[in-house]
């Protein structure tokens, strides 16, 4: 495999975990508009929030975690080349 080759491997995953972050960000945040619509109409001081959208929100804050611990460690191989 030729070095060039490689970097543009390497820029294509870099492209699909930056695609992939966005999903995730876009899957964070329609998570929290579902959290607002429960939370706001039932104008309590304690609303029910079904529990499922906290693990929800924890697994996309891992994946997000993740997907930026990939991004720089690509980075990094990719600049010692």
């Amino acid at each position: 495999m030729y070095l060039e080759e490689l970097h543009q491997l390497l820029t294509a995953v870099q492209t699909g975990l930056a695609d992939g972050r966005a999903h995730a960000e876009r899957a964070r945040s329609l998570l929290e508009e579902s959290r607002r619509a429960i939370v706001e109409p039932q104008a309590q001081a304690v609303p029910w929030v079904p529990p499922q959208l906290a693990q929800a929100d924890e697994g996309m804050e891992n994946l997000l975690t993740r997907l930026s611990a990939a991004d720089d460690l690509v980075s990094g191989y990719q600049s010692r080349l």
